[in-house]
């Protein structure tokens, strides 16, 4: 009796959620054409670290090579770009990584996900709100800072702000009405946003390569010393530094170690575009324009940082950069001190558009869990005018402003960062399976003659499958040795994050462990390439399977470990909060849960399948 409770409570964590793929059946206005998701992809991603990033890590990590840096975690980000693509493809359905994980690995994951990407929005709006009132402040002298500080100031540090920011909570709330009076007025003000930050970071862009030299790519030593009397106008002496600290010159000052540095840095500044994803069912067409949005934001993204951080390397010797505003400093030096008054405007243009979108993406990730039962149904209500998720949009807006008015952020951004690349990371894992796939079979009920019909495995159907086309044993083989891929990889990741330095210097017992899982891992690629592959015909398919989702997974893991042990806590914190809500609540309220035993009920008068077809010719389930 116990075992059979266990078995059913385990079905339960794993059961998959069956979607109707028809385009016309939403509930939400499909009103976004694709240069709406081509601004609204580049407006969240293209965010104000276009014109603060590039200082700091030229300065401090690669130095001109930092524009190898933006090609690096261009690459990387790509990697994950291309599976969110293949599954705005597939599953043209609100709800990004959560849905796409809901209708591949089950629930539990599903819930995980979604629970995750709501921190991440939260405070992720929460803090580019801040940035935004802070850039505005600094523009008009600081004195809403300093009125601030003098009547309301908190007095709680590390928790609280230092001092309440209305002005963030106001400009939150702003915005929270904007997206709940209409999709396409919200994505008209973001196009209105983007195009002006482009033109900024175009003038930048042109400005670096008129007024820079390549000089400043082919630093000797000798330059350092001649600099110095600049440098100690910005009271940095170079007498007190040595010449390692600043690199050795030459393209390439810090090495190929302080390129992969740099390139770690970077990748973040690629996050942000998953939210076309969330658009699948306010896209007119989503399975063609998700994926070109997804791809052609990315690819003006790579190219505004590329260009930008080689216009600023070309101006400036990148150890005189200035970290909190290198561009208005580098204008300063070269004589165009007026451009800093530009790049200000492009700067809050470009708070503006992230703004909008962390705050986005958030109401509808809540929304598709709402309607699934897995968080409080009142959450997925729709306004009937505007056809937006209005109380999830309300709600969530408030969560954020209020966040943005009292708490201190910088100890709580790397939880956006664990619940970004935890999604990319199951996002890769999901197309992994799913292009083997042709159907997901949700507990299937079968009778004994059926069950006795069923495919038995053998050591041969691993590498060498009897059938062309995805059977029930495949579809198992694939999601087994894509598990064992995932943890294999996970377990090298943690090694080479917490003991590089002995495996660099030859330790042999790790060198061993580290070959055992490279070799491990090939093994079930291998399985999994060897087993029939599904032909669905889809608007886009992600190249070079397997390989291309594995770099992804392994990328994503391996930032992942890099996180603190404090960050790691506040995450078990933050899950302890999520899985008692759906324990005690999503649980036995979800829609897939009531389907199954709708199922059950009939299942003496015939044998059921519950499947979805995850192509886009797909009817209704």
């Amino acid at each position: 009796m116990f075992e059979k409770t266990m078995t059913g409570f385990g079905k339960k964590l794993i059961r998959r959620r069956i979607v109707d793929l028809s385009v016309e059946n939403t509930r939400l206005a499909r009103c976004l054409s694709t240069l709406d998701l081509i601004a609204l992809g580049v407006g969240s991603t293209l965010g104000a670290g276009v014109y603060v990033l590039a200082g700091e890590v030229a300065k401090e990590k690669a130095g001109p090579s930092i524009v190898i840096c933006f090609l690096v975690a261009a690459l990387a980000s790509v990697l994950a770009g291309l599976c969110y693509a293949e599954f705005g493809a597939r599953v043209p359905k609100t709800g990004s990584a959560y849905l796409y994980s809901y209708v591949t690995v089950g629930e539990i994951w599903a819930f995980t996900t979604g629970w995750n990407l709501i921190l991440s929005y939260v405070i992720g709006t929460a803090s580019v709100a801040r940035a935004w009132s802070s850039s505005f402040d600094n523009i008009i002298g600081n004195h809403i800072s300093v009125f601030f500080r003098s009547s309301t100031s908190l007095h709680v540090p590390g928790v609280l702000a230092e001092y309440p920011d209305f002005f963030a909570l106001l400009l939150v709330l702003l915005l929270t009405g904007l997206l709940a009076f209409g999709v396409s007025e919200s994505a008209l003000v973001n196009k209105i946003f983007t195009a002006v930050n482009l033109l900024v970071l175009c003038f930048v862009i042109i400005s670096g390569f008129v007024k820079g030299t390549v000089k400043n790519w082919q630093l000797s030593e000798e330059d350092y010393y001649n600099h110095s009397a600049v440098a100690t106008s910005q009271d940095v002496s170079l007498s007190s530094l040595s010449i390692g600290s600043l690199g050795s010159g030459g393209f390439v000052p810090f090495g190929f170690q302080g390129i992969l540095a740099g390139a770690a840095t970077c990748f973040y500044a690629f996050v942000g575009f998953d939210c076309i994803a969330t658009t699948g069912e306010e896209a007119k067409n989503p399975q063609r324009s998700i994926p070109i949005g997804i791809i052609v934001s990315l690819l003006i993204c790579f190219v505004a940082y590329f260009g930008v951080s080689a216009a600023l390397t070309l101006m400036v010797p990148y150890y005189l950069l200035n970290k909190d505003s290198p561009l208005p400093e580098a204008f300063k030096d070269v004589g165009w001190e007026p451009a800093r008054y530009v790049v200000a405007v492009g700067s809050l243009c470009a708070l503006s558009t992230s703004l909008l979108g962390s705050m986005f993406p958030m109401p509808r990730v809540i929304y598709a869990m709402a309607e699934d039962g897995l968080l409080f149904k009142f959450l997925s209500r729709v306004h009937t005018r505007t056809k937006t998720p209005l109380v999830a949009t309300i709600v969530s807006g408030i969560v954020a402003a209020l966040m943005a008015l009292v708490f201190e952020l910088k100890d709580l951004v790397d939880l956006m960062s664990i619940g970004t690349l935890l999604a990319y990371s199951l996002v890769s894992v999901c197309v992994l399976i799913l292009r083997w796939v042709s159907k997901i079979i949700m507990n299937p009920i079968v009778s004994d003659s059926q069950a006795a019909l069923k495919e038995k495995p053998t050591l041969g159907s691993l590498f060498n499958p009897p059938s062309k086309t995805p059977t029930s044993l495949s579809g198992k083989i694939v999601y087994i040795s894509t598990a064992a891929i995932a943890l294999w990889i996970t377990i090298l990741c943690l090694i080479l994050a917490q003991r590089m330095d002995s495996v660099l210097e030859g330790s042999v017992g790790l060198i061993i462990v580290c070959i055992g899982l490279l070799v491990l891992i090939l093994l079930s690629t291998i399985i999994v390439w060897r087993q029939p592959q599904s032909n669905a015909r889809l608007t886009f398919k992600v190249p070079f399977l397997p390989l291309l989702p594995l770099f992804s997974i392994f990328i994503n893991i391996y930032l992942m470990m890099q996180m603190s042990a404090g960050t790691w806590a506040r995450f078990a914190v933050w899950m302890v909060i999520g899985f008692a809500i759906y324990f005690g609540y999503g649980i036995q309220n979800s829609i897939e849960g009531k389907n199954e035993k709708k199922s059950h009920s009939t299942a003496g008068k015939s044998v059921h399948f519950s499947g979805m077809d995850l192509s886009p010719e797909a009817a209704t389930i």
